[in-house]
């Protein structure tokens, strides 16, 4: 039987940003546990370190027993099982978003059957931040406070 007091919430996060602060506690609103999942993919040009990802993780949710923050390797669904949790958290600010996330359930359901997730839109306040938007500003030395 799977834990259904806890939620997966993955991603790169690279920065984690207050958009994904703002889906976590959110997310704890709802469930009594949160795993953040870094994912580590050497394919991918992150700009901060699977160890950096974390600690930055950490000095947002680290009053909180109830988050857990690790990385993970290889394939979603793969970790899922590990943790016997089927489903996810994930956040969505365009149609865009809707488009990417629904391709990326239709795969891990068909590799996985009990595969769920659960889409949160962000505070209006955290609608337009995106790691991406961040990394960009901070690489040209702008303002991301």
């Amino acid at each position: 039987m799977k834990n259904k007091n806890v939620i997966i919430y993955p991603g790169s996060f690279d920065p984690f940003t207050k958009g994904h602060y703002d889906l976590v506690k959110r997310g704890l609103d709802i469930f009594d546990h949160i795993f953040i999942a870094v994912l580590e993919n050497p394919r991918k040009n992150c700009l901060f370190s699977v160890d950096e990802r974390i600690e930055l993780i950490k000095s947002y949710t680290e009053d909180d027993e109830r988050v857990v923050v690790e990385s993970f390797k290889g394939l979603l669904v793969d970790y899922l099982k590990r943790k016997d949790v089927n489903l996810v958290m994930r956040g969505m600010r365009m149609l865009s978003d809707f488009e990417y996330e629904f391709q990326m359930s239709l795969t891990n359901r068909k590799l996985y059957n009990d595969f769920e997730a659960i889409y949160l839109v962000p505070s209006p306040d955290c609608l337009f931040v995106s790691s991406s938007v961040v990394k960009e500003i901070a690489k040209n030395k702008g303002d991301i406070s």
